[in-house]
Formats: structure tokens, sequence, C-alpha cells
């Protein structure tokens, strides 16, 4: 028995397709693909120093968001009117922390935000706190 022989094919050059009927429409589309916007954009181009931030430092905002601020800027200052951390406001802001810490740093030199150290909890409870209740509680 032989083998099957294969044909070889040669490609087609298929027609270019037809122009659309119908201009595309513009505006935002569900589906539309867009350019993303680049972070130096967003960051407003500088590239000053920052501040210390770590991704768990709690940022709390000191004002309202004042008119000349940008929309990122004003959405962090919105969503900090209780502490959160850096990286609570980079993922509600879909923001990478590098983005964050420019736009954090900004606020904070203009006064709008205060970074605070995070609040941590001690592992043991002081033993002379646990000897006054103790006590306390002997004498009842």
């Amino acid at each position: 028995m032989t083998p099957p022989q294969r044909k070889r094919r040669h490609p087609r050059q298929e027609p270019p397709p037809p122009p659309p009927l119908v201009p595309p429409a513009t505006g935002d589309q569900e589906g539309e693909e867009k350019n993303p916007e680049r972070l130096y954009v967003i960051a407003g181009g500088t590239d000053g120093g920052r501040a210390e931030l770590d991704l768990v430092t709690l940022i709390v905002a000191r004002a309202d968001p004042p008119p000349s601020v940008a929309p990122e800027q004003a959405a962090l200052l919105r969503l900090c009117t209780s502490p959160l951390s850096v990286a609570e406001l980079s993922a509600y802001l879909n923001l990478p922390f590098s983005a964050m810490t420019v736009l954090i740093t900004e606020l904070i030199t203009a006064e709008l935000v205060q970074a605070r150290a995070p609040i941590v909890r001690q592992a043991l409870p002081d033993r002379s706190i646990l000897e006054a209740v103790m006590h306390g509680l002997q004498k009842l």
C-alpha cells in the first residue's frame, strides 16, 4: 500500500474588502479599542522628587478637591475622606504604584492630603495593663 499523496495548495490572492458604506461612528462604544493613556500624562510629566511612600502608608484628605486639580487627583481626594492605603487607592483608581506616588506627592506638596504611617498592633498586650486589670478584678 502506498501512502496518499498530498497535493500542494497554491495561496489564492483574495480581493481587498470593499470600503464600508456607513462611516464609523464617533464617540465611546463598547468593544472599541482605545490607545492607552501614558502614565506621564496622568502624572503631569514631572520628574521631581517623590515622597517616601509604602504600599501600606495611609492617605487622608485634608480638603475637598479644588476645581484646578486633575481628574485623577480629584477622584483620589474623594476616596480619601477616610484613611486608605496607597495599595487600596492604586487598586480603586486602576493606576500602578509609581503613578500613585507621583499623584500623592503633588497632593502632599499642595497640602491637600496627609500621609500617615500605618497603625501597627502589638503582638502581645502590655503586662502592666494586664496586671492592673487582674488586681482590679481581685478587689471586687
